[in-house]
């Protein structure tokens, strides 16, 4: 294929900057503009001085040669100074010798075009490098060693089996026995249905991982929510000040704990209201405890409650949450027969015991990344209509209709398929790949 390439390495000054090149003939392009006292021999790393437009950078080169690279094509790498201009300079430098500046993923896809890698690990791939948390790196590792793909292949492997048994029996119905045939091939149907269930099982844990838990701070005006969510972060997000109202306006922000992100929504005090922008805020407030995960309701722990504090415990009643009594360091007023956490945002006292709660809430205090976890959406939706298939060919086979049978079994390898890319569409390897960067 015509030689691609990019940098591979942050755009801005560094230590180093890589310079990737892919494709037939980019061994010619590098030996036109890199000189070195020795011969040019896969995956050495060579010093010499690339020369071009008045530059005369010493570098290194890195050459792998197809099939044993990334992208299972000749691969030459460079290796220079860190600076801005002299990296653009070297790219420029291969462009005008007949490389073309890669799209993004375009590496990558070319790997899974030949045969490098699965169009799921590629995904594991994007998991890793966009990883925010403990959790997801492990669960974007597993996807991309090839842990999926290996339960997939398995899967697509014993409907093959099965599709041929059929097959024969349709074609050569005087040397089979239909009924035998068909009673085998619903036991493993229903074998391949328990084994999407398991995977399928995972996938709640999986969105836990890759959304995180989506936490909504509320409570009536001046009652400590944005003192809160600092105390949370660790530092001085949201302003604090002693005038009701302050925040009128959302504010998300999102920490690491455990290995799981938990995003905060710091919300406007709810209250009736005159002031317009100050309603905006509140109709805001109601609409992310609609769509939190749990609600951290924060009351005054020093005084009674009141008709605002009524009003947010009703209106809060059938989302999971945590009520949280802030202002431990006042003498204490408030006595709930609802649990409840004591905090003091202030000074910080039980922060910690606060995040553990919320996140015992939902990960029941432990999250296990050491198996396969089920993280993305494309993949979920491929097994649940595999998992469709399965439960019409179990229903064709016990009706004896070996043509339904058969047809059934295909469709079911097709959405396996959808998986690991054997069977995806076009539109959808493109959209999946642009979302690498450029140079990867």
């Amino acid at each position: 294929m015509k030689p691609i390439v990019a940098v591979s390495t942050p755009v801005g000054a560094g230590a180093i900057s890589i310079v990737r090149m892919s494709g037939d003939g980019v061994l010619d392009i590098a030996r036109r503009l890199f000189s070195c006292k020795e011969d040019i021999t896969p995956r050495k790393v060579i010093l010499g001085t690339f020369s071009y437009n008045g530059i005369n950078e010493k570098c290194l080169l890195v050459y792998f040669k197809a099939p044993h690279s990334y992208t299972g094509e000749d691969i030459v790498e460079f290796q220079c100074h860190g600076g801005e201009l002299l990296t653009r300079e070297v790219l420029n430098a291969l462009i005008n010798n007949g490389a073309r500046l890669a799209e993004n993923g375009e590496f990558t896809k070319r790997a899974f075009l030949n045969g490098k890698v699965s169009l799921d690990s590629a995904e594991g791939i994007i998991d890793v490098i966009n990883a925010g948390t403990e959790a997801e790196l492990k669960a974007g590792y597993n996807l991309m060693s090839g842990k999926l793909y290996q339960e997939v292949k398995a899967l697509q492997d014993k409907v093959t089996d099965e599709l041929a048994s059929v097959d024969m029996t349709l074609d050569y119905p005087e040397h089979d026995d239909e009924g035998e045939t068909l009673e085998h091939t619903k036991s493993v149907l229903k074998e391949v249905e328990s084994k999407i269930h398991a995977l399928l099982a995972t996938a709640g844990t999986g969105k836990l991982i890759k959304s995180g838990i989506n936490a909504a701070i509320v409570g009536k005006p001046n009652v400590g929510k944005s003192s809160l969510l600092n105390a949370l972060l660790g530092e001085d997000r949201a302003i604090v000040t002693d005038v009701a109202g302050t925040t009128r306006d959302t504010i998300t922000e999102s920490i690491a704990y455990k290995g799981i992100k938990i995003n905060f929504v710091d919300t406007a005090g709810v209250r009736d209201s005159e002031n317009v922008v100050e309603k905006i805020g509140i109709d805001r407030s109601k609409r992310a405890i609609d769509m939190a995960d749990i609600v951290l309701l924060v009351l005054d722990s020093s005084e009674e409650l009141t008709d605002e504090d009524r009003e947010l415990l009703d209106l809060t009643k059938s989302k999971p949450r945590i009520l949280v009594l802030n202002k431990s360091d006042k003498k204490k007023a408030l006595n709930l027969k609802e649990k409840y956490v004591l905090v003091s945002a202030k000074d910080g006292v039980n922060i910690e015991e606060l995040k553990e709660e919320i996140f015992n809430v939902f990960a029941g205090g432990k999250i296990d990344t050491s198996g396969l976890i089920l993280t993305n959406v494309r993949h979920i939706e491929a097994l649940n209509a595999a998992l469709e298939k399965c439960r019409q060919g179990i229903s064709a086979c016990e009706i004896h209709t070996p043509d339904i049978v058969s047809f059934t079994l295909k469709e079911l390898w097709q959405e396996l398929g959808k998986i690991t890319g054997e069977t995806e569409t076009e539109s959808i390897i493109d959209a999946i790949f642009s979302k690498f960067c450029l140079g990867k």
